[in-house]
């Protein structure tokens, strides 16, 4: 078992790590970027162990992918136990009974107490794209409205929903049709104390004028933003939207790929505000570090698509769903929605402390494991040389937001309190060695 402590053997990136990734530039493509060339040959908890010996304290968790922690011990069980069973037939050909688990779970557990059903697939981006696939098949429209500073993914079709250029669309193009944008409802950037009730009425101006309410079948949303930097909308804002939607016909899509899963303090963060979407989208957190993602949805929207109009090779592997389950398990087992509270309760005065220190820093955010400073001045610079003082000291950041100024933390939901202490500890030193 590795010991729950940070420890440094070596420089951040270590020799061997050095080695590795001259041989990772030789033969990766160079599209593949790396954030922190440190390669990692076991992590546990909130530690991962590079090949120099290295022990980092985990603040990413794999892009709140490894909420359960990096090999949670229900999750190898049932891993071990699924492989030694089989490891593949594909559902399509010939199912098996932990998809359908899975699907039970993902049913009772999103928002809404309606009939519903899910359909498994490998990644967030293949979510997305099925959910459009369903919201226009069941609806009869084309359309898809989605908002400034959103990420939805890599593929054409995401991309398109997708509101940065780089380096998520540069030169990709062009991208899938019918698609529109819209602003979001972004406190810190909204260039009036009216945040939620002008978003709002620019949401809805541009649905009626631009799009026309009969041509849209799916209004996507991530509850909190991921890539474009943790924001949080204006209390109130999504509420208005869905309600809006609602009497409209329009399907909404909640995007709850990284907020999904106890991330930030719910199940899912669209019950903060009491939010029912009628398709919701999950991955990252779902299976304890094993691909796997899936659109949840009201049963009436879900039952329009034919057979065969979804599905994938590997969509729901056996694997996976034996992890999802073991994952689920440990949330409730661990209670890991309290979990992400609880580090909240701990961060978040850090982080208050550190933007009173600061003038650099303009905002903090976030809802439970999932916070984030962003600085004032737009552009990469700052969080890019505290995010690597971090790294150097052993501890694991990501930088995110629209103009890359933003700091995110997603520590895994079950690291030890001393280790989420002493990861603060080394982020208050690297804004002093850097602000």
């Amino acid at each position: 078992m590795t010991e729950q402590r940070r420890v440094l053997r070596t420089e951040i990136p270590g020799p061997r790590s050095l080695e590795l990734h001259a041989r990772k530039t030789a033969a990766v493509a160079p599209g593949v970027g790396t954030t922190l060339p440190v390669y990692i040959e076991r992590a546990v908890g909130g530690i991962s162990v590079d090949v120099d010996g290295n022990q980092l304290i985990d603040f990413g968790s794999g892009i709140a992918v490894t909420s359960v922690g990096n090999s949670a011990p229900r999750v190898v069980a049932a891993v071990q136990e699924q492989v030694e069973r089989f490891t593949h037939t594909c559902f399509m050909v010939t199912p098996y009974e932990p998809y359908i688990a899975v699907a039970e779970e993902l049913n009772a557990l999103t928002p809404g107490d309606h009939e519903k059903r899910s359909a498994l697939f490998n990644s967030g981006a293949e979510a997305v794209e099925n959910a459009v696939k369903i919201a226009r098949h069941y609806s009869g429209r084309q359309a898809i409205v989605a908002f400034d500073h959103a990420y939805h993914g890599r593929t054409n079709l995401t991309m398109a929903l997708t509101a940065k250029n780089m380096p998520y669309k540069h030169k990709f193009g062009p991208f899938a049709g019918e698609i529109h944008r819209v602003p979001m409802a972004y406190p810190y950037r909204w260039p009036s104390e009216n945040c939620a009730d002008e978003a709002f009425e620019a949401f809805t101006a541009a649905v009626t004028v631009q799009v026309g309410v009969d041509n849209t079948a799916a209004v996507i949303v991530e509850p909190i933003q991921g890539e474009g930097g943790f924001v949080v909308p204006a209390p109130g804002f999504l509420k208005r939207v869905a309600d809006w939607c609602r009497h409209r016909g329009i399907l909404l899509i909640a995007d709850e790929i990284q907020t999904g899963f106890c991330r930030t303090g719910d199940w899912f963060a669209c019950t903060h505000e009491g939010i029912v979407p009628d398709l919701i989208t999950t991955a990252k957190g779902i299976a304890g570090g094993l691909p796997l993602a899936a659109v949840t949805g009201r049963a009436s929207v879900m039952d329009a698509v034919h057979s065969g109009g979804l599905g994938g090779t590997y969509g729901g592997n056996p694997i996976a769903c034996a992890a999802a389950l073991a994952a689920i398990e440990t949330m409730r087992a661990e209670d890991l929605c309290g979990a992400a509270r609880r580090i909240e309760a701990t961060m978040r005065p850090r982080l208050d402390a550190l933007a009173a220190k600061y003038d650099a820093i303009g905002d903090v955010r976030g809802r439970g494991a999932m916070l984030a400073v962003e600085f004032a001045e737009k552009g990469a610079a700052k969080s890019t040389a505290v995010a690597a003082a971090c790294h150097r000291a052993g501890l694991i950041v990501l930088t995110a937001g629209t103009y890359g100024n933003v700091l995110r933390f997603l520590p895994p939901l079950v690291i030890d309190d001393a280790l989420l202490v002493e990861g603060l500890d080394i982020l208050d030193m690297a804004m002093a060695e850097v602000l």
